[in-house]
């Protein structure tokens, strides 16, 4: 079935998502770059943070003393979301296990979540 651009259908289909890109290990935001923009190119918000000591990062490797620390920058980005907000949150690698945290912590906030060849904590294990 084909339907054209001005049709209902494809017209209520068509939402502005926020995206939060969480990289893995030895990354930072600066690898979301083609995908950040062609999701800002389709009309969403997206939004790529720096782990905390990360490449990237402003933050010292030698001051990043626990998992709280190395995932403050997201979580800070999550407690800043107006109420109501919700997001689409997409870890790769090691920065699936900072959005089980942020899910953990912030899940009336998250939309959905997306893993990308993403470390998950073993069944049964938790963030706290």
């Amino acid at each position: 079935m084909h339907m054209d651009a001005g049709d209902d259908f494809s017209e209520s289909c068509r939402s502005t998502e926020h995206f939060v890109l969480v990289h893995g290990a030895g990354h930072g935001a600066w690898c979301w770059f083609r995908l950040l923009s062609l999701l800002q190119d389709s009309g969403h918000r997206v939004s790529a943070v720096d782990l905390a000591g990360a490449a990237g990062s402003l933050v010292d490797p030698n001051d990043v003393r626990s998992f709280d620390d190395y995932n403050a920058p997201l979580l800070d980005l999550m407690a800043a979301l107006p109420d109501g907000d919700k997001v689409i949150l997409v870890g790769q690698s090691a920065g699936g296990l900072s959005v089980v945290h942020a899910m953990h912590l912030f899940g009336d906030r998250i939309k959905q979540a997306i893993f990308i060849a993403a470390t998950m904590l073993q069944f049964g294990y938790q963030t706290e």
